[in-house]
């Protein structure tokens, strides 16, 4: 049956019910969006040195951070780098803990790009909702999400984001494919990005290695007319560099436990 042909048919009783109850999920799955969406405050003003704090994720952080250091010990690299003012952090993606890696790089808010789906669930949406994390449909085709990051990097503030769009259970050597959208932000509002690379997969009371790479302006991009394909290849130059900073890594451990043996 072609498109036309079906877009004619008329529903059976039984289609038109199971339309209906799916239009009524939909319905109130919006209405809940925007409820909590209303509630949260995107926009955090910054304090008299232009910091833009976070009172409640700071609470977090002195709550959860030992924790997580506890369970998932982690040695961070490159992290001090990161200063005051807007950025994109952009990293690949494990599990749900990946967050507090940029998260201890700065005592600033952090807004966090996070699935539309988890708002929905109790508890934890309405805490992300607190704390100004914006959601993100999975195919990238919300315009709200692109608009609400912008609006919080003019403002001067931090957004993070996992462009694999899900926790990689994989692979440990390639990332997913990577959905697009950091180098359109970065560019509109010429943002620098924040290069991020979890070296190895977090295991319970085994090191994580995590690389900050040094900020990076798309500044060649900047006032020209862009198209889908450019941007696409702004993405990968962005993907290509947490290949690289991830490769460096590897090197400077092999070299130096090289040098280990050769004392020892």
């Amino acid at each position: 049956m072609t498109d036309k042909e079906e877009e004619g048919r008329e529903l059976s009783p039984r289609e038109q019910k199971e339309e209906a109850k799916r239009l009524k999920k939909e319905e109130k799955r919006c209405k809940k969006r925007e409820k909590i969406l209303k509630n949260r405050k995107l926009l955090v003003p910054a304090n008299k040195k232009g910091k833009h704090i976070m009172h409640l994720m700071n609470f977090f952080r002195f709550l959860f951070c030992p924790i997580h250091f506890l369970v998932y010990p982690y040695k961070l690299y490159g992290h001090k780098k990161v200063g005051t003012g807007p950025c994109i952090y952009m990293g690949n993606h494990y599990c749900l803990w990946d967050v507090f890696y940029p998260a201890r790089t700065t005592n600033e808010g952090i807004h966090f790009l996070m699935k539309e789906s988890l708002l929905y669930v109790p508890v934890l949406g309405y805490w992300a909702g607190k704390i100004g994390a914006i959601p993100a449909m999975r195919d990238g085709s919300d315009v709200r999400t692109l608009m609400d990051s912008m609006k919080v990097l003019k403002n001067g503030e931090k957004i993070s984001l996992f462009p694999e769009g899900t926790r990689n259970r994989v692979s440990d050597e390639e990332f997913l494919p990577f959905h697009g959208g950091a180098a359109l932000m970065a560019i509109k509002t010429q943002t620098p990005v924040i290069p991020f690379v979890i070296c190895n997969r977090p295991k319970v009371f085994h090191v994580t290695h995590v690389v900050f790479g040094e900020p990076m302006e798309l500044s060649e991009y900047y006032g020209k007319r862009m198209s889908a394909e450019d941007y696409a290849a702004a993405d990968e130059i962005l993907k290509n560099r947490l290949y690289e900073l991830r490769a460096e890594h590897r090197a400077y451990l092999a070299a130096k436990k090289k040098k280990g043996k050769k004392e020892g």
